[in-house]
């Protein structure tokens, strides 16, 4: 399992698209940063072919305001959770 990184918002950026289409069956997305805003609702729709597998960084969300806005298909996790799934991955790639 990889982890992907992304903290560019796919309302700005089409990077997402690159992360996506590099995705492996069994790889894990975490929106950090911007990236955070493709956990609302409207934008989280961009991310349907990982539903199960994607993750935004709580405190990005929070700095944001976006805490209360985050899609229920996406799994907030605090640094612990960021952590654990850096651990878990064979290795990361980071998407700007």
């Amino acid at each position: 399992m990889l982890l992907h990184i992304l903290n560019r918002s796919p309302a700005s950026s089409e990077v997402y698209r690159q992360a996506l289409a590099a995705m492996g069956p069994e790889d894990r997305l975490l929106l950090i940063e911007d990236g955070v805003q493709g956990a609302m609702p409207t934008l989280a729709t961009c991310f349907a072919s990982v539903r199960g597998r994607i993750h935004a960084l709580g405190d990005d969300l929070e700095a944001r305001g976006l805490s209360t806005l985050c899609a229920p298909e996406v799994e907030v996790v605090d640094m612990a959770g960021f952590v654990t799934l850096t651990e878990e991955a064979e290795r990361t790639l980071s998407w700007y």
